[in-house]
């Protein structure tokens, strides 16, 4: 698993199992979120066949395990299974992803306004706080970081809306979306760039004003947007 990752231009990091048993998530549990934030990550890259001889090896569990995983990374959109070849790291096409990302920007826009009309102080509060985290993070070295502070935002964002129907279709986007996210993010400077962003949207929020706010959303996608296609169109 060696080699120069297509998204960072880097040499890949290894990845391994070597914190497995030390949580008390259930074992399936962690193998998944190991292997997630593989993908994730770029440790695992688009495209890269997912052996369950060589994962059984390399994580030390059984084949059973394995499958289960594979399985449910399948239902996330993660992997997915290609006739003659097995499961492979899910590679989005440069038309999937700008399809995903109209649809955030519809779906996000829509959350935002819903989310001024509807969220309590301390949920105001709280996004602020997220931003905040986001900012942090901005500089960190470890992409999961970024990932997670984002995660932290838009769980605030979608919690505020009050809005079940779109909770439940962004949920089905949200592992795709994490994949575009860590593309995006990955461009130098980017982190920055969306922490401003989103700074933005949250400043608007504040100040009741749902269009400006839907719009600085919109933005926000749009930009991450145009670094993740460059990406993925200069790999295709």
């Amino acid at each position: 698993m060696n080699g120069a990752s297509p998204v960072t231009g880097s040499t890949r990091p290894t990845w391994s199992a070597d914190q497995i048993g030390r949580v008390a998530a259930p074992l399936r549990e962690q193998v998944v979120t190991l292997v997630r934030d593989a993908i994730l990550g770029f440790r695992l890259e688009p495209g890269q066949r997912l052996v369950e001889r060589e994962l059984v090896e390399q994580l030390g569990v059984s084949r059973a395990t394995v499958r289960e995983v594979l399985r449910q990374l399948a239902v996330e959109g993660l992997v997915t299974v290609v006739p003659q070849r097995g499961a492979v790291v899910t590679a989005l096409s440069p038309e999937d992803a700008a399809d995903l990302y109209e649809m955030r920007a519809s779906l996000e826009a829509l959350a935002v306004q819903r989310f001024v009309q509807r969220a309590t102080p301390q949920q105001v509060a709280e996004l602020r706080a997220a931003v905040e985290e986001i900012e942090r993070t901005a500089g960190s070295t470890d992409p999961q970081e970024q990932l997670r502070a984002k995660d932290r935002f838009y769980e605030v964002l979608l919690g505020g809306s009050g809005s079940t129907p779109l909770q439940q279709t962004l949920a089905g986007l949200q592992a795709r979306v994490r994949l575009l996210r860590a593309t995006s993010l990955s461009q130098a400077g980017r982190p920055q760039e969306a922490a401003a962003e989103l700074r933005a949207v949250v400043e608007a929020i504040e100040a009741g004003d749902a269009e400006r706010a839907a719009a600085a959303c919109v933005q926000h996608i749009q930009n991450a947007a145009r670094t993740a296609l460059s990406r993925l169109r200069a790999q295709s």
